[in-house]
């Protein structure tokens, strides 16, 4: 079971994703999400629109 609680800042400005996964929690960094089988699916639209925009600039690089 998989259910998403938040997000959080770093102090160097990354985005921690913090999810209950079997009952434990974990705080998972925004590039490892892939690591992570089904937490991407358990994020909010909003999140997910996050990370495509994020994605999408740092292709223009």
């Amino acid at each position: 079971m998989i259910k998403y609680i938040g997000k959080r800042t770093t102090d160097d400005g990354g985005t921690i994703y913090v999810f209950l996964i079997n009952g434990l929690q974990k705080e998972i960094r925004e590039s490892a999400l892939k690591q992570y089988p089904g937490c991407y699916e358990a994020l909010p639209a909003s999140a997910k629109a996050q990370i495509n925009a994020n994605r999408t600039w740092m292709r223009k690089l």
